[in-house]
């Protein structure tokens, strides 16, 4: 009689027949363990949004004036709020194609756990990641002298657009990685949904100094309304939501731009759940 054993790197991170909450803390403590396994992957990661901080955003502000009764430091740095998220979880993304490719999660399919839990913990860590990096964008954003208005309702709007957008992000990502093959197509995607609908979204100026046709495109995109809400959680600025909805009531618009964000939420995890599963059976 033979037998297949399962080396220990991999042993390890098969959850054994645990209830799904126990199942979720686990598998979501073994993909931060993969991410930031080490102090490079820690700081690597903040390099960007503290370079953003500390040079790029000082030095638009010397060279523009207040935007939509803020001044530029400040603009730009809750802007880039909404550059930092969406980059984070797409590159949370090449660890799964890496994972599927070399690491445990074929153990992880034949483990008795719900499928849908695995990318639900890829999530959570993505979350995680993504909030270490906005953080640090922040913190050092305030001691370069943006002016932040924080309160626990603002916060709060700030908070629930930073996790609609990195939900609706990490979905993408997740999508992409369980239909892509190899790394390095997978990159090659990143520029195009990270980067580039975030020039758009009234981060470095409003949307209504766009094109007619491209403010109205502007307008669907979810990283739109995130900044928007970003904007007036720590800023108080509802400039960018008025552009938006072009409503009176501020909290009205608010809702209904974290209404949007909660669809794109739900309906991308939807997807990649979906395409998880379809993947895993193959």
């Amino acid at each position: 009689m033979t037998s297949t054993a399962v080396p220990a790197s991999r042993a390890t991170a098969l959850p054994h027949a645990a209830p799904p909450p126990a199942a979720l803390v686990t598998l979501t403590g073994r993909r931060l363990a993969l991410t930031l396994r080490n102090p490079r992957a820690i700081v690597l990661p903040l390099a960007t949004p503290v370079l953003i901080a500390v040079v790029i955003a000082p030095a638009l502000a010397r060279a523009a004036g207040p935007v939509s009764g803020l001044d530029y430091m400040t603009y730009v740095a809750i802007g880039t709020a909404a550059l930092v998220v969406p980059l984070s979880c797409m590159q949370a993304g090449l660890g799964v194609i890496v994972d599927r490719k070399s690491g445990a999660q074929p153990d992880l399919l034949t483990a008795p756990i719900p499928r849908p839990l695995i990318v639900l913990a890829n999530l959570a860590a993505a979350l995680a990641a993504s909030g270490l990096q906005l953080a640090a964008l922040l913190a050092f954003s305030a001691l370069r002298g943006a002016a932040f208005h924080v309160t626990v309702a603002g916060f709060g709007w700030f908070a629930a657009a930073a996790i609609g957008l990195a939900v609706a992000t990490y979905g993408i990502a997740e999508t992409l990685a369980n239909r892509i093959g190899e790394e390095e197509e997978y990159v090659n995607m990143i520029p195009t949904i990270g980067i580039a609908p975030w020039f758009f979204a009234g981060s470095l100026f409003p949307i209504g100094y766009l094109p007619a046709w491209l403010a109205a495109i502007a307008k669907l995109l979810p990283v739109t309304h995130a900044v928007a809400l970003m904007r007036y959680g720590l800023a108080g600025s509802a400039a960018g939501l008025h552009a938006i909805w072009g409503l009176t009531d501020v909290t009205q618009m608010a809702a209904l731009s974290l209404l949007v964000l909660t669809l794109y939420a739900a309906g991308l995890t939807w997807l990649a759940i979906r395409v998880f599963t379809r993947t895993a059976l193959r």
